[in-house]
């Protein structure tokens, strides 16, 4: 097994700093390297080593743009709000990648016990977030019906309370056509 690298026994706030020059995404080996030692003198990290950390984390940042835009997207498609969308989306790659994950592991010639739990968990752990995602979306909608709804009688007070004010209406008939549209 190979030694550790020198990228990971980094102090966190100085790997930090060097995967934030990184997600810039403006800067060469030798600035990166230039602008580490510069801000923390005591880091002894190669050229290589940098590079050989930037590659899979610069891939990483690029799934990760991808699946942004992807769910943004979805977001424009749909119209609808761009957190729950992309929380329908993470389920969806969540039961894409297990779906995949399964028939890779029904054609090996030999079954992996082990495997097979592990997927059956996953099998779970997707039909849990699909209908925790459910139930929030059925909450968001109850929560946003009700507040439309209190919207609107707050709204239809207002007018009535005006009515009364104005006299054109006399009290007694407005309470009894209150009374017989709104139970109130």
């Amino acid at each position: 097994m190979g030694r550790k690298s020198s990228i990971s026994r980094l102090e966190p706030q100085e790997r930090q700093y060097l995967e934030q020059l990184i997600r810039q995404g403006r800067h060469t080996l030798d600035e990166l390297l230039a602008d580490v030692q510069a801000k923390f003198p005591q880091v002894d990290v190669s050229r290589s080593a940098i590079h050989r950390f930037s590659v899979p984390f610069k891939e990483m940042l690029e799934r990760m743009h991808q699946q942004q835009a992807m769910a943004g997207v979805l977001v424009q498609e749909l119209g609808e709000d761009p957190d729950d969308k992309a929380g329908a989306l993470m389920v969806q790659a969540i039961t894409t990648l297990t779906t995949q994950a399964s028939v890779m592991q029904a054609g090996a010639e030999e079954v992996d016990i082990g495997a097979v739990a592990k997927l059956a968990r996953a099998a779970k752990d997707v039909i849990g977030a699909r209908k925790i995602n459910r139930h929030e979306r059925l909450a968001i909608e109850a929560e946003a019906e009700e507040r439309g709804r209190k919207k609107l009688l707050a709204e239809q007070e207002a007018r009535f309370n005006a009515l009364g004010e104005s006299g054109d209406v006399d009290a007694g008939t407005l309470a009894k056509v209150i009374k017989a549209a709104y139970g109130l």
